[in-house]
């Protein structure tokens, strides 16, 4: 066996069923080794996307997804979807394509150094120096993957490994890394002193984060809230922890939130952060959680307990183990007065939004659509004024809700709900994107015909790049600077090249009969929403 038949083998040990990726003569004898595989490859239009690809499997499954690329630009090309992928903790495995090892640091045709390139962005990364180190390397790459805070590895592998001959293979049964030990279980001290407080609270609030989901501790979670009556409310990674329409779930925090979600957390007197880690974005101003209140921040990663806001009780460990552990212990409490006030406060609330009648209203366009979809769907969100439309009116039943949330990265939405196809093919895949992200992966279009995965695509067009012109609104008095998408693309024309079917709605009185048609069909299709340019996000 030559290296690249040995990473193969170690792919199909792995249970590995998809490969994303962009071949080049770098990384061609893991393309070549492949072909006697039963794993299946999945060709990408631009790199970036095979990680996009990669995170929308691996979020679906809860298993690593892998790509495969090739050296210098195939390689500093995928370094956004796996700072994309760091930010919101999913686990992948890349493998890049490197020169020979004896050209290393001769600066010859592409070469990059992708290990340095892709430092900050990584669990963890290793340079591939002999062959017979591939299965040790893989399996703990996978291990660390998906372990302990999850996120992407890299592995870097020069040419001449990918065809160095080794004469034995043995993949490892086991991984042990003497200084990579994640705490699964709670502190046992620790999670007594949370039993405690939570005797103690009048008005205790669970705030839960992306981590729930990554450690599929959603129905735990649930069960212990239901069992207490613990109000909820989630960061944006956490949309579909609750229900959306759960008694006792209060919708997203945030800049971007709801402001009945926002006053819970501020009036609470106990806020437990659970797997969530207290980012600007769902948090703008730490010392609310912790003036006057009990703050129990439970996380996979230690480095994150503290970071932001110093916590009165840090819990480390896994989501999952900790909700089971909470769970066995016996207390009473009686929180029904406050979840009442946090009942009128939300039936209180009206929104702001003055949408145009010349126009679809999108937040009203969202609800109906995730209203129609099926129950167990899949909602795909890109970035933009679309991503904050969609986290405020997404229905989520026993579905799910992904989005890039911590990166913020445009042009996700399209890759990761093919990805989230190949990983369940009978679950309904939608994704929604603006008309400025759609265009950072429109050329992915193919990807999907060529695989044969069913597309359904929406864009919620406006002529801008809608995020910063409503900055730009707000911060610069309408002075609009590199905002305005003219030129794009006659959508109808661009979508029928690639075969699709092509669906266009002006008015929200036919919303429900387009959408219907839109589910329905059987084809790849691409709904166009329009909107009015001069709407707002806020609500």
């Amino acid at each position: 066996m030559i290296g690249s038949d040995i990473i193969i083998k170690c792919l199909e040990e792995e249970g590995v069923k998809y490969v994303f990726g962009y071949p080049g003569v770098a990384i061609c004898p893991f393309y070549n080794s492949i072909l006697e595989s039963d794993i299946k490859t999945v060709l990408v239009r631009t790199e970036q996307n095979a990680a996009h690809m990669a995170s929308g499997l691996a979020r679906i499954t809860g298993k690593p997804g892998v790509c495969a690329v090739t050296s210098g630009p195939g390689a500093t090309n995928i370094i956004t979807g796996i700072a994309t992928a760091f930010a919101d903790s999913i686990p992948l495995v890349v493998f890049t394509g490197q020169v020979n090892s004896e050209l290393l640091g001769s600066d010859v045709f592409q070469e990059a150094d992708i290990t340095g390139a892709a430092e900050s962005f990584v669990k963890y990364s290793y340079l591939v120096r002999e062959a017979s180190e591939l299965p040790r390397i893989i399996k703990e790459a996978f291990h660390i993957a998906n372990t302990g805070r999850k996120g992407p590895v890299l592995i870097d592998i020069p040419f001449d490994v990918q065809n160095t001959q080794v004469s034995r293979f043995k993949y490892p049964d086991e991984v042990s890394l003497r200084t990579y030990k994640p705490t699964v279980k709670g502190n046992v001290a620790q999670i007594k002193k949370v039993i405690k407080e939570l005797e103690n609270a009048r008005k205790p609030i669970i705030c839960a984060g992306g981590g729930v989901l990554l450690s599929e501790a959603e129905n735990d979670l649930r069960s212990f809230v239901e069992a207490h009556a613990i109000p909820v409310v989630t960061t944006m990674m956490g949309i579909g922890v609750m229900p959306t329409d759960h008694p006792l779930y209060f919708g997203m925090v945030g800049n971007n939130g709801k402001a009945y979600a926002n006053k819970a957390m501020n009036d609470a007197d106990l806020v437990m952060m659970v797997g969530a880690r207290v980012a600007d974005r769902a948090i703008s101003q730490p010392d609310l959680i912790t003036k006057d209140k009990v703050l129990v921040h439970i996380d996979v990663d230690p480095a994150e307990i503290g970071k932001n806001a110093v916590s009165s009780i840090p819990l480390v460990g896994d989501a999952k183990a900790i909700f089971k552990e909470l769970s066995e212990s016996e207390f009473e409490a009686d929180y029904d007065e406050w979840v009442t006030s946090l009942d009128e406060q939300k039936a209180s609330y009206k929104s702001s939004r003055k949408p145009s009648g010349a126009y679809v209203d999108p937040a009203a366009f969202i609800r109906k659509l995730s209203e129609k979809m099926e129950d167990n769907a899949i909602y795909v969100a890109d970035v933009g004024q679309n991503q904050i439309w969609s986290c405020a009116n997404a229905i989520v039943r026993k579905g799910r809700f992904l989005t890039s949330g911590g990166m913020g990265t445009m042009g996700y939405s399209i890759p990761a709900a093919l990805g989230a196809k190949l990983a369940d093919p009978g679950r309904q895949v939608v994704a929604v994107c603006g008309d400025g992200s759609f265009q950072m992966s429109m050329m992915e279009l193919a990807t999907f015909v060529q695989s044969g995965v069913q597309a359904k695509i929406v864009v919620i067009s406006n002529g801008y790049l809608g995020m910063v012109r409503e900055y730009q609104h707000y911060a610069y008095k309408d002075n609009y600077s590199v905002v305005d998408l003219s030129g794009s693309p006659d959508l109808e024309k661009l979508v029928s090249a690639y075969g699709f079917d092509y669906m266009r709605l002006e008015r929200n009185d036919e919303a429900g009969k387009v959408i219907d048609m839109f589910l329905k069909d059987e084809k790849n299709v691409l709904l166009e929403c329009i909107v009015d340019p001069m709407d707002l996000v806020k609500d």
